[in-house]
């Protein structure tokens, strides 16, 4: 019946947990997109470590560092990211786009850089929308002064707009394929300079470079695919930013749903164990009680034999010898000599009653006065000789025993 019981209680506990298991709504964000494939903190600390845009294009494809891993056209290979520039005043306006065909070019990101009249320099490095969603920007703010600055307000200066195109690139630049997202992410991060600080921001500062982006800005991918855009791809999120603060609580929330899916199985195990116990235990009781039983009815037949042996005129008279050393002061005389005589009378027994009866035949129905014929300093001197004078009593009949020894 217990065991019904325990069965009950856990289907019920099965049918409950499964019903609160599917009231639970897990939202989940993509886990990659386009944008994954180009860090804008990576390009912001290439960008304050290079002495010229031809060196920052450089960098940006080189196939050693790798900073970049977009594959726009899905080709399988890495687009080549060239740079051009637009200055005015003291604004400059740095534009990377992705190479994907004959003339057939993509922003990705651009690079503002203002210069205001204390000569304090501000830097934006901003998403393209296409890629990244609206107002994606990162303010770096760089630990020492970048030799790029030097060369940005001489009066000699010239916008660099960058030489290659589709099928034309410099000597150092080889083709490679992109990798995985998530070994794109661990790469990146070598090559951003931690003692840097990112700052994420959603308001443009230029508006000067805000209007210069406008009239030059390339979009040749953005409307051969215009269901591509990221708030195509990612419905209800803004940003990139935004992106990443959703994958952060979906990831939150898997990890709490991970934690009680197992608390649940434990939970499960755990009752499963006890129902298993439980049964044991009552297994092992019903056991206990039969054995107990079937002990006490095997009493009777004890108290017949002991019955029996004491009625016996044979198993009195040798009980009498053996008490003969109980008079011996001597504890340790006593155990030695008390064992040895039962068993002499313990096989005198076996020839007249079963051995159970042996067991039980006490000394206790024999007088005292009995036992002091037989000389105690005797046992004293050899304790262990009495069962070598008892030998002789198991050829000869019970009652000569006591003739022999007197």
């Amino acid at each position: 019946m217990k065991t019904k019981l325990f069965n009950i209680a856990f289907f019920a506990l099965l049918s409950v947990s499964q019903i609160f298991a599917q009231d639970v709504t897990t939202v989940r964000a993509n886990s990659s997109d386009i944008s994954d494939n180009l860090d804008l903190q990576a390009v912001a600390s290439v960008f304050g470590e290079a002495r010229d845009l031809e060196e920052f294009e450089q960098k940006l494809n080189d196939p050693k560092l790798q900073i970049s891993n977009l594959d726009l056209n899905g080709d399988s290979r890495v687009d080549y990211l060239r740079v051009i520039e637009a200055t005015e005043g003291n604004t400059h306006l740095i534009i990377l786009q992705s190479v994907l065909g004959v003339d057939t070019f993509q922003d990705v990101a651009t690079i503002e850089v203002e210069r205001d009249r204390n000569n304090n320099v501000q830097v934006q490095v901003v998403g393209d929308t296409y890629l990244y969603g609206n107002n994606y920007i990162y303010e770096p703010i760089y630990v020492s002064r970048p030799f790029i600055y030097d060369a940005f307000w001489v009066s000699s200066y010239r916008p660099y707009y960058s030489p290659w195109y589709w099928g034309y690139y410099p000597n150092y630049y080889s083709y490679w394929a992109p990798y995985p997202v998530y070994t794109y992410r661990d790469h990146c991060h070598v090559h951003i300079n931690p003692r840097n600080s990112y700052n994420y921001v959603n308001t443009r500062r230029s508006t000067r470079a805000i209007a210069m982006h406008n009239t030059r800005r390339a979009n040749s991918y953005e409307r051969q695919h215009p269901e591509r855009s990221f708030t195509q791809r990612n419905e209800g999120v803004n940003n990139r930013y935004a992106l990443d603060q959703s994958r952060g609580a979906s990831r939150t929330s898997d990890r709490a749903a991970t934690a009680s899916s197992r608390s649940t199985v434990n939970g499960t195990q755990e009752l499963r164990s006890n129902n298993v116990r439980s049964t044991n235990i009552n297994a092992a009781r019903s056991n206990g009680t039969s054995a107990v039983r079937s002990t006490t009815g095997t009493a009777p037949s004890r108290s017949a034999a002991t019955t029996a042996t004491r009625n016996s005129s044979q198993t009195v008279t040798p009980a009498r010898t053996s008490t003969t050393v109980r008079t011996n002061p001597s504890a340790t005389a006593t155990r030695s000599t008390t064992t040895q005589p039962a068993r002499q009378a313990g096989n005198v027994t076996r020839s007249s009653s079963p051995a159970p009866a042996v067991r039980t035949a006490p000394a206790r129905s024999t007088s005292a006065p009995a036992v002091r014929t037989a000389p105690a300093p005797a046992m004293r001197s050899a304790p262990a000789a009495a069962p070598r004078q008892s030998a002789p009593a198991r050829t000869s009949s019970s009652g000569n025993t006591r003739s022999s020894r007197g």
